[in-house]
């Protein structure tokens, strides 16, 4: 009936259309679909392999147009860098003038040698500019040379500067001072014209600065103006001069003025040199090497402007080839394609068809087109093959079904053994409370008991006395006093063993009672501690604890309680062990508004990395030999994250100790223990261990 589906579906020509398209299909049958797939993939490696040797071929000539280009580009580059060092150069040189340093000079001399060092090493062996930088060379080397005779010429002004017009200044200053010390009063005939020829000098200096500095001429006919007043006033100063020092100074003052002049007329002189050296030589030279540059940089224009065209004709031509062989190829492969495609797709489809019925729990309409002897007719007989097996595995199904039913109401038998050897860890908890608290009790009652019967034989004494002689006052006051002792240590011991059961009575109410209500920690924690004390009696262990007062908390004092009595039981029979001693210190902290951290930390043995991961498992102990359950730390664990809604870290180190590190909220957000219990837990399917974190060492 498969195989009559199957050349129904072949033979078909209202399925298939022409009858060409139909007798190729069933060529195609013939053959393997990895061998049609393969055909695709050689007809698209054909257009691959056309494409490539196209591409291949243009590659070299646009290669060769790129080299052009990219050459030229880099020609451009160090003709850039050339007239950027260039211009700089002739920057630093007018700054060198203007400013001469030592650091500047140095920097004019590193930037010399890179201009000389490009022209050098990479314009001359450069192949587009090998040809045409003889002209750059030169315009460059005179440029250069030109700096050092600039840097001669600066240095001779320099020396004029200092030794024809500095000097003269400084010695005509201090002649100024000995006429204005020799002169005695200022009511003294010499003084208006001394007054108007040391204010000319005060201008001189200023403008002889400004003309040095700025090149400025205002400022080189300010000095010159100057000095003209100075020596028209010697001669009026020499009449009205009243002793020899003054005559003398002044016959002075008359030379070095005249000295003055000389220095100024030549530094004018060097500075108008220095000018035209910068025009004609530095100035006209860096304009001939960006003229050169600049010629240069034409050539590159048209030389690249020539590659590119080169470059796009070749491109273009490229283009349209690929573009041809593509269309052909395309057309080609589309068409073995759609007979490929017809050859699979059909078959495929009754294949989906079947997955379908099969899928949708139809497992009875067998699978069509097994007989084929294709790679798609395999693929029916394994549909085939994953029919017969979901029937086999829907047979199996309902055996397992019924098995789950019978495991599952033994995982509830479970889970119920399991909570009840939990409220047992719990009651042997409180149960070794009530006998230590018990023995503890029994000391402070049996000492009153004791006292109690001393007191009545006491009195039966005194009564006797009374009766049988005359009171005494000596006896009246020991009976007295016998009294007093005897009523006051009754009072101590009741009130002692009142307290205890008081203190126990709280926790055992409070264990006993999962109630939510406020109880300040401190408070809490001292009536825990105090049920605890008959434990430590026996051991030598010290006990610290340190919680302020004013830590109020809005949750199960109950399960808190039940925390620290197994963190001290674990902390007695593992930490100190075998009557190790130590020390057990219990603090508490606000943390933030809302939480509050508790730590338990003990000096004892302390834990392994295996142990300190699996601390908090169920029914894991390293005691077992000795009668441990393994649930204390477990109960602790899901006390603290589920009832009061905390989390609870563990460091230990082998040797070192173990902290307990708790952080609770101030307001409780989780539910008494046993709500739900693991019994309600695995009856809907959920689990009653959560996830948690430990820090280990």
């Amino acid at each position: 009936m498969a195989a009559t589906n199957q050349d129904n579906v072949t033979k078909s020509p209202a399925a298939f259309g022409p009858q060409g398209r139909f007798r190729v299909v069933q060529l195609l049958r013939a053959v393997p679909i990895r061998w049609r797939i393969l055909s695709i993939a050689l007809l698209n490696s054909a257009v691959v392999i056309a494409l490539a040797f196209l591409i291949w071929n243009g590659a070299k000539v646009l290669g060769s147009a790129w080299d052009d280009v990219r050459q030229v580009r880099e020609s451009d580059k160090i003709l850039a860098k050339l007239e950027s060092e260039t211009s700089r150069l002739q920057n630093l040189i007018h700054r060198y003038i203007n400013q001469p340093s030592p650091d500047l000079f140095a920097e004019i001399l590193l930037l010399r040698e890179a201009v000389l060092g490009t022209l050098t090493n990479r314009a001359s062996t450069d192949p587009m500019l090998s040809g045409s930088v003889e002209e750059l060379e030169r315009t460059t080397s005179r440029f250069l040379d030109g700096f050092g005779e600039l840097r001669t010429l600066q240095t001779a002004i320099t020396k004029t500067y200092d030794e024809q017009v500095l000097a003269p200044t400084r010695d005509m200053a201090g002649l100024y001072s000995i006429i204005e010390g020799a002169t005695g009063h200022r009511d003294a005939l010499i003084w208006p014209a001394l007054g108007k020829s040391r204010e000319a000098f005060t201008s001189l200096l200023v403008a002889a600065n400004a003309y040095y500095l700025s090149l400025a001429s205002a400022s080189a006919e300010e000095a010159r103006r100057n000095t003209d007043t100075i020596e028209k006033t010697i001669p009026v100063m020499a009449d009205l001069a009243d002793n020899d020092l003054q005559r003398m100074a002044l016959a002075r003052l008359k030379v070095k003025t005249a000295e003055l002049r000389d220095g100024l007329a030549k530094l004018s002189e060097q500075l108008a040199g220095r000018t035209e050296l910068l025009r004609n030589t530095i100035d006209a030279s860096q304009a001939d090497a960006i003229g050169a540059i600049d010629d240069l940089s034409t050539k590159m224009r048209q030389r690249e402007q020539k590659a590119q065209e080169t470059f796009d004709k070749t491109l273009s031509a490229i283009s349209r080839r690929v573009l041809s062989i593509a269309v052909i190829f395309l057309g080609i492969i589309m068409a073995a394609g759609v007979m490929i495609a017809l050859s699979i797709r059909l078959p495929l489809a009754q294949i989906m068809a079947a997955m379908r019925t099969i899928t949708s729990g139809d497992l009875d309409r067998p699978v069509q087109g097994t007989s084929a002897k294709d790679e798609v007719g395999a693929m029916a007989r394994a549909v085939e093959v994953f029919r017969e097996n979901a029937i086999a595995k829907r047979k199996t199904e309902d055996e397992l079904r019924t098995a789950k039913e019978k495991a599952e109401s033994a995982l509830l038998e479970l889970n119920t053994a399991q909570q009840n050897l939990i409220d047992a860890e719990r009651l042997a908890a409180l149960g070794g409370l009530v006998a230590g608290v018990a023995h503890e009790v029994n000391n402070p009652i049996g000492i009153s008991l004791t006292v109690a019967s001393s007191f009545a034989r006491r009195t039966e004494i005194f009564e006797n006395d009374l009766k049988t002689e005359q009171l005494r006052r000596s006896k009246l006051d020991e009976f007295v006093r016998t009294s007093r002792d005897a009523a006051q240590q009754l009072v101590a011991n009741l009130q002692r063993a009142g307290e205890l059961i008081q203190s126990f009575k709280q926790v055992a109410v409070d264990r006993s009672h999962a109630e939510r209500r406020q109880f300040a920690l401190s408070e809490s924690t001292d009536q825990i501690v105090a049920s605890l004390r008959p434990v430590l009696k026996k051991a030598a262990i010290a006990l610290s604890v340190d919680v302020p007062d004013g830590l109020l908390i809005d949750g199960y004092p109950g399960a808190y309680g039940q925390i620290l009595t197994n963190l001290f039981l674990n902390a007695v029979n593992h930490a100190f062990a075998d009557g190790r001693s130590g020390t057990i210190t219990i603090s508490a902290r606000g943390r933030g508004p809302d939480d509050v951290e508790i730590i338990f930390a003990d000096d004892g043995a302390g834990m392994t990395p295996d142990v300190q991961r699996q601390a908090f498992d169920p029914f894991f102990t390293t005691r077992r030999n000795e009668g441990g359950t393994g649930l204390g730390l477990h109960i602790v664990y899901n006390l603290v994250t589920q009832q009061l809604g905390g989390r609870m870290m563990l460091e230990s180190r082998l040797g070192q100790g173990t902290t307990f590190r708790i952080i609770m909220p101030r307001i409780a957000k989780g539910h008494p223990m046993g709500q739900p219990t693991i019994a309600d837990a695995a009856a809907d399917g959920t689990s009653q261990w959560p996830n948690r974190t430990m820090s280990s060492n």
